[in-house]
């Protein structure tokens, strides 16, 4: 699969068939990964996957924390508010998931079973979450989006689909001991990653994204 076509053709996956990925395969997407540009190459990323026995206690521990209304504490604030045009595109995009899925904005009951499902990273067979130092900043959060984005791009050039979570990062010192990760991490994202099942309702969703005469300010 060419570049352009991994670009144009990517979007989250959210529910997931049950093969096996080789470690192989793995290190092959993060050879290509590893070549994202960084602030003078700091190369802040720092990669923990979770997969086996282990995904599904952490994923038990994230569902009773989640379950249980347990008060959040993510290490990157998640946003509050937006700006109007943002807000509309924001409720759009979550109504015409749930569409898809034939639930009704008045369901709490099904809306909180679609909601728990990041807690089982929607039966992938990876959770992925990616650290970097706590001490770094602002340039160095950017250079984690670029690695987070070559690696799901990688990933999808071979046939394998990706989801980043925010939900789960808000459980970051939950997440950090039960791995037994050094409290210095801070948790950037979590991507859950396996093999896309392409039939599923949810996975034939794409969300709508802006022209690019929407976007461009051009000056000559």
């Amino acid at each position: 699969m060419e570049a352009y076509e991994s670009i144009k053709t990517r979007h989250s996956i959210r529910v997931f068939r049950p093969e096996p990925i080789s470690k192989d395969v793995l290190k092959k997407i993060l050879d290509a990964a590893r070549n994202s540009p960084s602030y003078t190459n700091t190369q802040p990323w720092e990669m923990v996957v979770v997969s086996g026995e282990k995904k599904k206690e952490l994923s038990q521990e994230l569902l009773k924390l989640a379950t249980e209304n347990t008060p959040t504490n993510p290490d990157i604030p998640l946003p509050t508010n937006w700006p109007p045009e943002m807000e509309g595109r924001r409720r759009e995009h979550g109504a015409r998931r749930l569409n898809i899925l034939g639930i009704e904005r008045g369901d709490k009951i099904q809306r909180e079973k679609f909601r728990l499902m990041n807690f089982e990273f929607y039966g992938a067979l990876w959770a992925v979450f990616l650290f970097m130092d706590e001490s770094l900043g602002e340039w160095s959060l950017f250079d984690m989006g670029l690695f987070t984005q070559n690696l799901i791009l990688t990933a999808h050039s071979m046939g394998i689909g990706s989801c980043i979570q925010a939900s789960v990062t808000e459980y970051a010192p939950e997440i950090r001991k039960f791995l037994n990760i050094q409290k210095n991490w801070k948790l950037i994202a979590c991507i859950s990653m396996g093999y896309p099942d392409l039939e599923a309702k949810l996975n034939k969703y794409y969300s709508v994204k802006k022209e690019p005469e929407d976007f461009l300010h051009w000056y000559e």
